[in-house]
Order: structure tokens, then C-alpha cells, then sequence
């Protein structure tokens, strides 16, 4: 049913001035993703800058049954933050207008943000006071505060930091009944009854809007050795991580690895992009281990344990940053394989996550269950190999019809997706399951844990106004 200009004339004045749209041309870039495999559509965007006004309006959307879609940066790429899909007619809550750093506070290692905050402000506000935040993600200048939480976002980092569920000490939030809820102290110990926060990170914005957030901060990384290595397998490569966090004491904060595929695909599109190396190599390792200060017995360390892996094959050649212009330029190559992917043209994509112990086996099983069903695929694998979460994607066939293949889009994810089950693994690591993957979820996982989320999802939102057709299977 049609939303009509009586509700949208009551939203707007709960919105606030200023506070929303139907101009049609204002929402466009809102209700398409990144990557356009999502686009949607809606009659209103509201755009409020408080959190009162977002629960006025929760209030009268859950009064008046009308479905509401909240959005941060709209950096998703399942489908989790667009309205109208499926024709459902829906209004979108954009949070992008409440953006301030509310505070920092760097003797408790705390800052307190508004949803719409993006990663890169957060970064820069606890940088200014000699702090750090260390979520680090390629969207961070346009991913917000509240849509990392809402996906549990994780990047680069997580091996030493942990994802956004560890970074999160305080949220205020709005109930779907417009009923606020307001826990920002980041007190460490606090055992009065359920851990409410916990519920909404994660859920996709299923059960209430997240307005602002306390975030745990860390010492500065002010000395980073950073490599770029080559290697010959991903089992090589856990070999070189292991034995690295060894030698550092734990304070290897990332390890990407990538395939030869990828990089080449960065080397064909991204302009100034070269190859670190000398020679070709089946597998790299991008790694980085990091200190608050200078430790030169540290450095000395990190140099013998490359001599001893380059003598024993673990790794066959790799190259030590010397400067941050380097660091940048090793990094832009990880950072860059999307990009270059969507240059390359048609694919098909897989966040999962496996056991660290299982990455090697899962590349190799996954890689030839690709190669013969789908002859001719090519398959891109990248991604956080400290923490098992692999970026298992697949181009269309060189001078192949790209349209035609991503109709395999379902096929090849169940298949893919039934290998990482069988494996102990998820088939959502951090991008979320939105309207992409709620299917597969419906399918993989347990009754018992598919019912335990629909009831506290009727319990928070019983009238199923929040984001109804996102996570939850029907």
C-alpha cells in the first residue's frame, strides 16, 4: 500500500527542519549500492539531526505501520540498507546529518560519536589526541559509525583489534516503538541484566536505530614494519603469520594475502599501480606488525625471521616498507582489488569466513569445485587471512557474455556456501546477510538459532516496521 501525503507531511514535521525529501533527483544516489546490484526505491528520505527526532518518528511509523530503512553510508553491498526492494514501499532514514564527534576522552581510551560520524572522522578525532581507532576499512571516509555497528564490521585490523563488536562499549539507540535507549557510559564493568548494545550489533538494523556510540580506543601504532611477501601457498603463508606473531609478541595487527589473479587484475586497471617485486609468486602475504615506539631489538627480530623463512621456502622473495609513501603504496594494492574487479567487469562474490587452520584447504577445495562447474571462471580470493575471513570471488571468463554469468549468482553461492558450512565456516564474515543472503541463511542455519532471532525480533519490533525484509528469513 502506497504511503500517502498525509504520513509523509506527519514524518517530515517529526523530522525536523529541513529533516527530509521527496525530491526524487536528492534520493537517487541512496537507493543504489556501490556495486549496482541493488537498486531500489521510496517516496520520502528523512535526514533528522537528533536522536528525539528519530524516535518521533519510529513512533509514528510503528503507529501507523508504515516500514522503515535505515542507512549510514550506504557503503553495504547485500542489499541491507536500500528501500523498496522486493516492492516493498518503504521510507528511508538516512542518520548522514548526525555527524558530530560528541567526545574523546584519551585517560579512559573512550570516544562517543553520532551514528552518522564516518570511520575516517572517528580515526582523525582520536588521533588528535594522541589515540587510536583502529577499525580500518577501504570505505572508511564514507562508512558511518552506525553502519558499522549495525554489521559488525570488521577490516584489516581484527586479528589484534577485533571487529566492531569489541569496539563498541555504548550505544544509545531507538526502539522500533520510538522508545529510547540510552547506555554511553563505556563502563567496563556493569552487570545489571541483559547487555542490550549486543543485540544491535549485528542485527542489520532489524531492531533499533543506533544514534550514537562509545568506541574503545587504543595506543597509537607510531612505528609500522610493513612487508610484502611472496609466497608459495596460503599454507605458507599461515606459516609466516604464525611464526611472525611469535617473534613480535602478538603485535602483528593485519595479514592480507592475495592471489596472483588479483594483483594482476590491480596491475591491468588501478593507474600508477606496479608489482613490489621482482619476480611473479602464486600467493602474496601483505603483513604488518606495529609498536607504540621505537624498538629496534623488534626490528632485528622481523629481519632475522624473513632470512630464516626465505632459507626454509616459506617465503621466496618480499620486500620491507622503508618509507610511509612505501606502506601506502604496498596497501593501495590490497585496497584497490574491488575496484579493479568491477574494471574487470562481471562477478560474482563470497565473504565468508573459515577457520584460520582451514583457509589452505578451503582455497584449494573451493577453487577446483569453481573450476569445474563453471569452466573457464576465474577466481579472485583476497581478504584477512589472520582471521579466516576470505573475499572468495569470481570473474566471468575472459571475452565471456558477464551478464549470462551472473545468473549463476545463486547457484554458485550455494555451492560455495555449503563448502564453507561443511567446513565449520559462516557464509557472512562482515558484510552482512541484507536481502542478498537471506535465503542462504534461511537454509544453513540451525532452527533452533532462526527461531531464537524471529522471537527477539517480534519481542523489539512487533509490528515488523524496521527493516522487514532484511537478515531475517521469512
Amino acid at each position: 500500500m502506497a504511503i500517502s501525503p498525509t504520513h509523509i507531511e506527519a514524518l517530515l514535521a517529526r523530522a525536523g527542519a529541513g529533516g527530509g525529501t521527496t525530491d526524487a533527483d536528492v534520493i537517487a544516489p541512496h537507493i543504489t549500492e556501490w556495486r549496482e546490484k541493488f537498486k531500489g526505491a521510496t517516496p520520502l528520505m528523512l535526514t533528522p539531526k537528533d536522536t528525539e527526532s528519530v524516535a518521533a518518528i519510529l513512533a509514528y511509523a510503528n503507529e501507523h505501520n508504515i516500514k522503515v530503512v535505515p542507512q549510514g553510508g550506504n557503503t553495504g553491498l547485500v542489499g541491507g540498507g536500500i528501500p523498496g526492494l522486493e516492492e516493498r514501499e518503504e521510507i528511508l532514514l538516512s542518520l548522514k546529518k548526525m555527524d558530530r564527534i560528541l567526545s574523546v576522552e584519551p585517560e579512559s581510551y573512550l570516544l562517543t560519536a553520532e551514528a552518522g560520524a564516518t570511520i575516517a572522522s572517528v580515526q582523525a578525532a582520536a588521533t588528535a589526541k594522541d589515540r587510536l581507532f583502529p577499525l580500518s576499512l577501504a570505505s572508511e571516509g564514507s562508512c558511518t559509525v552506525g553502519g558499522t555497528i549495525s554489521t559488525n564490521a570488521g577490516g584489516v585490523h581484527v586479528i589484534r583489534y577485533g571487529t566492531m563488536r569489541r569496539l563498541v562499549v555504548g550505544v544509545e539507540a531507538v526502539l522500533p516503538t520510538g522508545a529510547i535507549i540510552r547506555d554511553l557510559d563505556g563502563l567496563p564493568k556493569n552487570n545489571t541484566g541483559y547487555d542490550l548494545k549486543q543485540l544491535l550489533i549485528g542485527a542489520e538494523g532489524t531492531l533499533g536505530i543506533v544514534t550514537k556510540a562509545t568506541l574503545r580506543l587504543a595506543e597509537p601504532e607510531r612505528v609500522r614494519h610493513t612487508l610484502w611477501l611472496a609466497v608459495p601457498s596460503p599454507a605458507a603463508a599461515l606459516t609466516a603469520l604464525s611464526t611472525l606473531k611469535d617473534v613480535t609478541g602478538g603485535r602483528v595487527s593485519a595479514a592480507e594475502i592475495i592471489s596472483a589473479a588479483g594483483l594482476g587484475l590491480v596491475l591491468a586497471h588501478i593507474p600508477g599501480a606496479r608489482d613490489p617485486l621482482s619476480r611473479p609468486s602464486p600467493w602474496y602475504l601483505l603483513i604488518e606488525a606495529a609498536t607504540t615506539g621505537e624498538d629496534t631489538a623488534l626490528e632485528a627480530a622481523i629481519m632475522t625471521w624473513l632470512e630464516a623463512r626465505m632459507a626454509d621456502g616459506t617465503v621466496s622473495d618480499g620486500t620491507l616498507a622503508q618509507s610511509l609513501t612505501e606502506r601506502d603504496a604496498l596497501w593501495k594494492l590490497r585496497e584497490s582489488l574491488s575496484e579493479a574487479q568491477k574494471h574487470e567487469g562481471a562477478s560474482i562474490k563470497h565473504d565468508i569466513a573459515v577457520p584460520v587452520a582451514s583457509v589452505p584447504a578451503f582455497l584449494q577445495q573451493g577453487t577446483a569445485l569453481i573450476e569445474a562447474r563453471w569452466p573457464g571462471a576465474r577466481v579472485i580470493a583476497f581478504g584477512h587471512v589472520g582471521d579466516g575471513n576470505i573475499h572468495f570471488n569470481v570473474s566471468a571468463p575472459k571475452d565471456g557474455d558477464g551478464k549470462a554469468f551472473l545468473k549463476e549468482w545463486e547457484a554458485m553461492n550455494a555451492a560455495v556456501h555449503d563448502l564453507v558450512v561443511s567446513m565449520g565456516g559462516s557464509i557472512s564474515a562482515e558484510h552482512g546477510i541484507g536481502t542478498l543472503k537471506r535465503g542462504e541463511l534461511g537454509r544453513l542455519k540451525p532452527k533452533a538459532e532462526l527461531e531464537a532471532m524471529r522471537a527477539i525480533k517480534r519481542a523489539l519490533d512487533p509490528n515488523g516496521i524496521l527493516n522487514p525484509g532484511v537478515l531475517i528469513p521469512y
